[in-house]
């Protein structure tokens, strides 16, 4: 535990921070303990929710990592968002949920060239409902890889969730596992798999955003390994 504080922080966090210690040390300079400690837990919990830790980020060209950090809520078929340009056919879709205590830096799952940026208002559901993906508010990319293969995510507020930040912009080239957002405070992010990809996550598995391989575009090792075809 004490390993995530000593992590670098997000610079968009240290407002929040500041503002959560400087609330706590005035119930300090009042004498309220009843109100000290929640704060001053508060601001603990913020230091930890801003984390920005490094990450072994996979430098195989044929493999997608997982664009957040959460856990794998469900993995189903499912059209893109229109916005994403990627047609009305079903894709495998996989969905990560995070909670209020996970890493919330949004990776990209490829190199490429960014494509797509949309941003669409909308409700504030809770993010594991499978109608968030088209009701809540959300910020779509699409990404181009070398080889002409588009690859959509999209991030998704939540409840909790009312800041959607996306760092990137069209005609900018990512590495993968590059940060290229955050939502703020619990959320979900959706990660639509091309045709032929094979499926190498489950649902409930947790990821690493940037580390963990959700799936293989060149597939010819992964049956070796068990993975599954959509």
């Amino acid at each position: 535990m004490l390993a995530n504080f000593l992590v670098p922080i997000l610079q968009d966090g240290w407002r929040f921070i500041a503002i959560f210690a400087g609330v706590t040390f005035l119930a300090a300079l009042t004498g309220a303990a009843w109100l000290f400690w929640p704060l001053f837990l508060l601001t603990l919990w913020s230091i930890y929710f801003f984390r920005d830790p490094s990450r072994g980020v996979p430098q195989d060209d044929g493999l997608l990592i997982a664009p957040a950090d959460g856990l794998v809520q469900m993995v189903i078929q499912a059209t893109p968002p229109s916005e994403l340009g990627l047609g009305e056919q079903p894709l495998t879709r996989v969905s990560i949920f995070l909670s209020v205590f996970d890493v919330h830096i949004n990776r990209t799952p490829c190199a490429g060239t960014v494509d797509i940026v949309a941003y669409r208002p909308g409700k504030f559901l809770n993010a594991a409902a499978d109608k968030a993906s088209d009701e809540n508010e959300r910020m779509a990319i699409a990404l181009r890889r070398n080889d002409g293969v588009t690859i959509g995510f999209v991030q998704i507020a939540g409840w909790v969730a009312r800041r959607i930040v996306c760092y990137v912009k069209p005609g900018q080239t990512v590495v993968a596992g590059e940060r290229f957002g955050h939502i703020r405070f619990g959320s979900r992010t959706d990660l639509y798999l091309p045709a032929g990809a094979r499926l190498l996550v489950a649902p409930g598995q947790r990821m690493i955003g940037g580390e963990t391989v959700i799936a293989e575009l060149n597939a010819r090792d992964a049956t070796a390994r068990g993975a599954v075809e959509f």
